[in-house]
């Protein structure tokens, strides 16, 4: 059954969920019509503020008997357009189910409503004395969004990504039905992994409505290193020499001047250390102090056997949140010196870095745009971010889908992805499928027609 009156939503989402929950119409924040990067622009024609599952599974059902497309929510902190009513219809909203529920100490599992926000479960767990490893650089995204985008952050290398530390999930299929994926339990191959599949598929097979987390114990200790470096080149050819040394460093960050000025005229503060052209940021930690200066001194001579400038050791605890702060502020500090921007998330075998880096720059100087960037050169995810400045709307356009297909088929040409964590949502779908076989496009398709036949789930995300 289809509305043949949008006006119609309302009076009958407003059967199963009380009218205070529902945003219409003129009452709908602008913020609802777009995500962090604001280049595309939809309002939802219903917003619901959900409490519960059951207010999720209610609406779902609705959406799904009426052919209504829905979308799910949290802190709109995505860069993708991911979480936008490109077809208008309902949007859902999670923010308000932010409670932590359990912490299990026996099965180090900590279960959380999806709207929690990262910077909370951090907090939480480390007062306990346990620590949630996964990192991505956007503190206040929710938990529930870090699951849709299979979210990777600075840690990734020694740690992982938000897949290898979700235990359990419920989540609410497009039909409405109830489903309880996974558990407590450590090990499970009883049946299709359907929790790995939800993980990461950006809210178009399902919507999670409650997380059970691994936890693990919190490091006694940690350190981290600045380390500049004349040229990039030298840099980042160090980063293997790093990985080969049998030490694994928590996170292994790569950045250049242009982006420490950024940062600087951002925040009107300065950073330590400045006015080198590239810098490596590292990071270590454990349980034990002597263990950890060991592997961090043996580091540090590496960097310097390969042409470090300097190695920096960031051992107090203000200064080293001075960088990490700073580091973590890039994205705010690029997009508060031009008009507009968007942004290239790609991953690429360690061993390309170099290579990749050096098209970018090679692209910004033929295409007469800036392109700055950083990445997590530990595990090859680069963020570069494409400046608008003073470009008219024509020449923007012109440019910007220039700029997005020569890097995307330089990143498939070395080997790499379209995507390392922030997702394809709207933005980049176009280029997931130039970049994967026609067969794996189809087999994802097949996928989403299973789960979702009338299609209605955050529709036209990903493929």
């Amino acid at each position: 059954m289809e509305l043949k009156d949008k006006t119609d939503i309302f009076k009958i989402v407003s059967q199963v969920v009380p009218e205070k929950q529902l945003i219409q119409k003129s009452e709908i924040s602008e913020d609802y019509g777009h995500d962090e990067m604001g280049t595309i622009f939809h309002l939802p024609d219903l917003v619901v503020k959900a409490q519960s599952t059951e207010d999720v599974s209610a609406v779902m059902k609705i959406a799904n008997e009426y052919k209504i497309p829905a979308v799910v929510r949290g802190a709109g902190t995505g860069l993708v357009g991911g979480s936008i009513a490109i077809k208008g219809g309902i949007l859902i909203d999670l923010s308000g189910m932010n409670q932590i529920k359990e912490l299990d100490a026996d099965n180090l599992t900590l279960t959380v409503e999806p709207g929690v926000l990262l910077m909370d479960i951090k907090e939480y767990a480390e007062k306990k004395g346990f620590f949630y490893p996964p990192d991505p650089g956007e503190k206040s995204a929710t938990i529930g969004g870090n699951i849709s985008t299979n979210a990777g952050g600075m840690r990734a290398i020694k740690y992982g990504v938000t897949r290898d530390y979700v235990r359990a999930l419920t989540v609410v299929a497009p039909s409405g039905d109830i489903m309880h994926l996974g558990g407590k339990v450590v090990k499970n191959s009883s049946g299709f992994d359907l929790k790995d599949l939800v993980i990461g598929s950006e809210g178009t097979l399902g919507i999670v409505t409650e997380a059970t987390l691994k936890l693990i114990m919190k490091p006694e200790y940690t350190v981290s290193l600045l380390v500049p470096f004349e040229n990039f080149e030298s840099a980042i050819s160090t980063v293997p020499v790093i990985l080969r040394s049998g030490i694994t460093p928590t996170a292994v960050e790569f950045f250049e001047n242009d982006s420490v000025n950024f940062w600087e005229e951002f925040s009107g503060k300065v950073f330590p250390e400045a006015n080198h052209q590239t810098y490596l940021l590292l990071s270590f930690d454990g349980q034990s102090t002597e263990r950890v200066e060991e592997d961090y001194e043996k580091i540090a001579e590496l960097c310097f056997e390969n042409g470090a400038e300097d190695v920096y050791v960031l051992d107090d605890e203000i200064q080293r949140n001075q960088v990490w702060t700073a580091r973590g502020a890039f994205l705010e500090a690029i997009k508060s010196s031009t008009t507009e921007m968007d942004e290239v998330d790609v991953v690429v075998p360690r061993s390309k870095i170099v290579e990749f880096i050096t098209f970018t720059h090679k692209t910004a100087q033929e295409q007469n745009i800036r392109i700055p960037g950083f990445g997590h050169v530990g595990d090859g995810n680069l963020h570069f971010y494409i400046c608008r400045d003073d470009y008219d709307d024509a020449t923007w356009k012109e440019k910007l889908n220039n700029v997005f297909e020569l890097l995307y088929t330089e990143g498939k040409k070395v080997g790499g992805q379209v995507s390392g964590e922030h997702g394809i949502g709207l933005a980049k779908r176009e280029y997931l499928g130039q970049s994967l076989d026609d067969s794996v496009i189809s087999m994802m398709r097949s996928v989403k027609s299973a789960v979702d036949p009338h299609n209605i789930l955050n529709p036209d995300k990903v493929i």
